[in-house]
């Protein structure tokens, strides 16, 4: 299901920061990050992890000063035979529109998706979109203005109770470690790795079973359906900073072990 915090255009050194965590089954078959190209794209890189069985991916970032990412709207049924909702952030990162040009041209096709939630930036403009297909009807398009986000699985910023509580530990750790430098193999652990719930009277109301949903209240999720392991698959940061420097911190899951991959790369001048 996934969640996200980001500071956008709101620090001293950094375009953006952003931390990530990726909700899924533990049997569907994932990459971790690295740089791959879609089969029909010719020589523009995404880096990213990567969905095996969809083909496309959860979140990425280009060499040219893309970024997109991507979560699942909470819902009680899914429809059979929608398209793979990891193919978005492909499009847009491989494309070359703008971020809100992006976004209303995903708007036209939305219903033919599950419920989503998508962001998309570009550094180099300064510009980032938010869309989401839900509620049903008209989609939801708007510009993302600089400062502090979080987003869970229903709209931006919307209050559910993990994603304050990672809002608020989010900007307490950017205050306390006031820098240009910060530590993201440390904020992943110490923010992303929170396997505190609420009380279940807090619990958001999404239709789902209230067992169920209790169980994803936290920020990291290791849980049950069934026989089916659910869980926190991955949690990644991202740096991009002013001088052109991007650092992409992960650390996945892998045949039941924790491993860790840290990625560097100079952006490309506008």
């Amino acid at each position: 299901m996934c969640i996200a915090a980001w500071a956008w255009q709101s620090q001293p050194a950094h375009h953006l920061l952003l931390l990530f965590n990726r909700d899924e089954y533990h049997s569907r078959p994932t990459r971790p990050a690295g740089w791959w190209a879609a089969a029909e794209a010719e020589g523009k890189e995404i880096l990213g992890g990567r969905d095996e069985l969809g083909g496309g991916t959860w979140l990425g970032c280009t060499r040219d000063g893309k970024l997109a990412f991507l979560t699942n709207v909470r819902e009680p049924s899914t429809r059979v035979g929608a398209k793979s909702r990891g193919e978005l952030p492909v499009r847009f990162l491989q494309g070359n529109q703008c971020p809100l040009e992006y976004a209303e041209e995903i708007a036209k096709e939305a219903d033919q998706y599950n419920g989503f939630n998508l962001v998309l930036a570009d550094v180099h403009s300064g510009n980032m979109a938010y869309i989401s297909n839900r509620p049903e009807g008209d989609p939801v398009v708007q510009k993302v203005f600089p400062g502090f986000h979080v987003l869970s699985n229903a709209a931006i910023d919307c209050p559910w109770p993990k994603a304050l509580r990672l809002g608020q530990s989010f900007n307490r750790f950017l205050v306390t470690h006031d820098g240009a430098e910060f530590p993201l193999q440390q904020m992943v652990e110490q923010l992303m790795m929170d396997t505190v719930k609420p009380d279940r009277s807090a619990v958001p109301d999404t239709g789902v079973d209230p067992d169920w949903e209790y169980h994803l209240s936290s920020i990291f999720i290791d849980t049950e359906k069934g026989q089916a392991r659910y869980g926190t698959r991955s949690m990644a940061a991202i740096a991009m900073k002013f001088n052109g420097e991007v650092i992409f911190y992960e650390r996945y899951l892998e045949s039941n072990l924790w491993k860790e991959n840290l990625m560097q790369f100079e952006l490309e001048t506008a």
